[in-house]
This record gives structure tokens, C-alpha cells and sequence, in this order.
């Protein structure tokens, strides 16, 4: 596949990361074609600007908007991705809001004055035609750990791979190069998840907590975060997602940006069913009793032609 993605959807994670949900003001969708055409070349700037500091950006259209958007486009009639739907509205023993916002800006670099500066120069392009649904700045906590002291993202494809799992294909020509991004903010509960021993939390994760390893699964509890969310379909293969998730937190609140990618919006939705919903006999993924979603969004990241050949 040529390179015709945007860096940011397979790059390796960053030490430093912004996400920026925003809504667009009526009447104003316009403005936002026009700068979104001079989004890329912004990008292309900055990243050659500051190299050291491996800089990438990910700019996606909401579900609810690409129509919006779409309709103000005038080389030909723009398609919508295959698979682009809306967020799963999930309930069981916990629920996953759907929460829709306009547009997506994923930032990220090695430090972060510099994640600032692309944060600023995208949002000057953009002006006052939006307004700022939530602006959240996340971290690397210690070795790519979670809040609640968890390695996070071990199940992450590595290498080529992370480009057949985060990109779409030929199967959707126009859009091939995409990603279907589902977004949520979690506020954890770390006062509760600190009342448990190791051992208990050891078991809703299914691994261990220092040198992260993973349980048998012949040991693992049916309600383990990795027995719920690490599935395999028919044919007996993983269903994967590529993770971007960082932790974000200040002295009243904490908590983790979970961030999916893949070439289609389906495995998500299955991996947050069977944490949320759970299997045929109710056991769902314990992880959800000591951290609540609190939004749920569902984005597409186009490729790079959509910028220079549709948005016009």
C-alpha cells in the first residue's frame, strides 16, 4: 500500500498527545473545507520543522458531520466510508455513551511545547468556526502504563501489521489508505482501584502488575479485562484494533483516552460489546467497575488524496 494515510493513524506512540473533539457552527462549513484543504500542508511544515521530535497529526470526520461536511464539496459527489456509522450505544453492567462531536484532532510528539505549537497553528486555520467540544492533554505515564499501574497496549500489532489492522483497503477503493476511529474518555476511580490488593487487581486484568505478564487462560477470571477484550473471530484469528490510548489526569481528576483504530469500525464493536455487554451468562469485564466512560465518539481519518482531491 502507497503511503496515502495520514502518519499519526500507525506511527509509534509518543510521549505526548492532544485530543481536540470540536464542534462546527452552523453556517460556517465552508470555512472548514477551506481549512481543512491547508491542514496537511500545515502538518507537512511542522513535522519537517521539528523532525527530532517525531511529530504526527491524525484530522477525522465525525459521523454525524460527514454528510454536513460532505455536502459542501464540490468536486464530485463525495462518497461515505463503507462502514461509517455511529458510535455503539452499548448498556449492561456498565454503559458506553454516545456522545457525537464534528471533528477530531489527534496530535502527538515527543515533547510538549511542541504538540502545542501544531495545536495552535490547526486551530488558527480553523478560526471561529468551531467551538471546542474537549481539549485533553495526555501523557506517558512511567514504562506505557495506564493510571491504575497496568502496561497498556500489549496487544498492539507491531511492524506492516499495524497497517493491514489501522487501514482501510481495496475492499472501499475510494477511502483506501482510512481508519475508522472510535474515541472515549474513562475518569478512573483510583481511590477504589487502590483498595484492592495486588492480587485482585492482578485478576481483573488477567496479567501481572510488574513485569506484566499474562495469565494462562485456563487461570484467567471470564470477567479478566484480557478474556473480555482480546477475541478471535470464526476462523479462530485475533479481531484486533491498533490502541493509541495515553492516560490524562490532574489533582481531581485521572483517567485514559481510549483511542481505536482499524480498517473497519466492526471489531471495535465487538470488543467493547463483550466488555460491556459481556458473554451469553453475563460475565463482563470487571476493568468497568473502577472507571466510567463518559464520552463515545466515532470518527474516519481520510486518506491523503481526500485532502488534496476532494476537499476544494
Amino acid at each position: 500500500m502507497s503511503a496515502n494515510y495520514q502518519s499519526g493513524v500507525i506511527a509509534q506512540a509518543n510521549s505526548d498527545a492532544l485530543f481536540i473533539t470540536l464542534n462546527v457552527k452552523q453556517g460556517q462549513d465552508q470555512q472548514v473545507v477551506h481549512a481543512l484543504k491547508q491542514m496537511q500542508f500545515t502538518v507537512d511544515l511542522l513535522k519537517a520543522r521539528f523532525s527530532v521530535q517525531d511529530l504526527h497529526a491524525v484530522i477525522a470526520i465525525g459521523s454525524e458531520y460527514w454528510d454536513r461536511l460532505t455536502f459542501h464539496i464540490s468536486n464530485p459527489a463525495p462518497l461515505r466510508p463503507a462502514l461509517f456509522t455511529s458510535f455503539p450505544v452499548l448498556h449492561g453492567a456498565t454503559n458506553a455513551p454516545s456522545t457525537p462531536a464534528d471533528i477530531l484532532l489527534h496530535l502527538r510528539s515527543n515533547r510538549r511545547d511542541i504538540t502545542f505549537e501544531l495545536a495552535r497553528a490547526l486551530m488558527a486555520l480553523l478560526g471561529d468556526a468551531v467551538d471546542v467540544v474537549e481539549d485533553v492533554s495526555c501523557f506517558r505515564y512511567l514504562d506505557a502504563r495506564d493510571l491504575t499501574g497496568f502496561v497498556d497496549g500489549t496487544e498492539n500489532p507491531e511492524g506492516e501489521h499495524r497497517k493491514d489492522v489501522a487501514l482501510v483497503g481495496e475492499e472501499d477503493a475510494a477511502f483506501a489508505g482510512g481508519s475508522y476511529i472510535h474515541l472515549q474518555r474513562y475518569i478512573h476511580n483510583l481511590n477504589q482501584w487502590s483498595q484492592q490488593s495486588v492480587k485482585e487487581q492482578e485478576d481483573t486484568y488477567g496479567r501481572t502488575k510488574d513485569d506484566n505478564v499474562e495469565y494462562p487462560s485456563s487461570e484467567k477470571p471470564l470477567t479478566a479485562h484480557t478474556k473480555r477484550a482480546s477475541l478471535k473471530d470464526s476462523a479462530g484469528d485475533s479481531i484486533e484494533i491498533l490502541r493509541h490510548s495515553m492516560p490524562y489526569g490532574n489533582v481531581t481528576e485521572a483517567g485514559l483516552v481510549f483511542a481505536s483504530y482499524c480498517h473497519t469500525p466492526e471489531n471495535f464493536t465487538l470488543i467493547l460489546k463483550s466488555m460491556v455487554e459481556g458473554d451469553s451468562h453475563g460475565h463482563s469485564d470487571r476493568l468497568m467497575q473502577f472507571t466510567t466512560a463518559v464520552t463515545g465518539q466515532a470518527f474516519f481519518a481520510p486518506p491523503l488524496h481526500w485532502f488534496d482531491e476532494q476537499v476544494c
